[in-house]
């Protein structure tokens, strides 16, 4: 699932309006809504994205609702000059009254800037526990001690045998040290 659009607006019309903005540019919005509390419940289901916000909803203010706001969304605040100038810089903002084409092209880059933050933060190899480390290791102090390898040699011959096998290197070490242990 990709990035999430969520529009809340203080009239459920002018919500409507920019969804329909939105879609006639090919977009899909998420959601719609007038207040700061169905936007967080509807984010809360929702893996990342980006909520067009007004300035002030019946239940409370962008302010507020950014605070709450889940850590994979960006929040895109609709509001006027004046409004905008006290807003923080983590904020991206467009003025009222605003240009289509300003909110379309400002809602590609924040949804490009979103999806390639996500893939990065998701393309990271994960950490290895301290036990599949030890497997590592142990598998590498043997092949020192009977191959007369080195440390480099070793983790190198560790990570050939995965790759040629298909195999993690934590399972290449484990069945490295099963074959060593079988022959003692």
């Amino acid at each position: 699932m990709g990035a999430s659009i969520v529009v809340v607006l203080p009239k459920i019309e002018d919500a409507k309006k920019i969804q329909s903005i939105l879609v006639r540019h090919g977009f899909t919005v998420a959601s719609v809504c007038n207040s700061g509390g169905q936007a967080l419940d509807k984010m809360t289901d929702l893996e990342r994205g980006v909520l067009i916000c007004g300035y002030h909803m019946p239940d409370m203010y962008y302010r507020d609702v950014l605070e709450y706001m889940p850590k994979d969304f960006q929040m895109l605040l609709l509001a006027s000059e004046r409004v905008i100038h006290e807003a923080p810089n983590s904020i991206l903002t467009v003025s009222l009254p605003m240009k289509t084409s300003e909110l379309v092209n400002t809602i590609n880059m924040m949804l490009s800037q979103i999806e390639r933050r996500w893939k990065k933060e998701h393309k990271r190899p994960k950490q290895r526990s301290e036990k599949e480390q030890n497997y590592i290791n142990n598998a590498k102090m043997m092949l020192m001690e009977r191959n007369h390898l080195s440390e480099d040699e070793a983790y190198r011959y560790i990570q050939k045998c995965s790759m040629d096998s298909g195999n993690s290197m934590v399972e290449s070490a484990q069945m490295l040290l099963l074959m060593i242990y079988d022959e003692v």
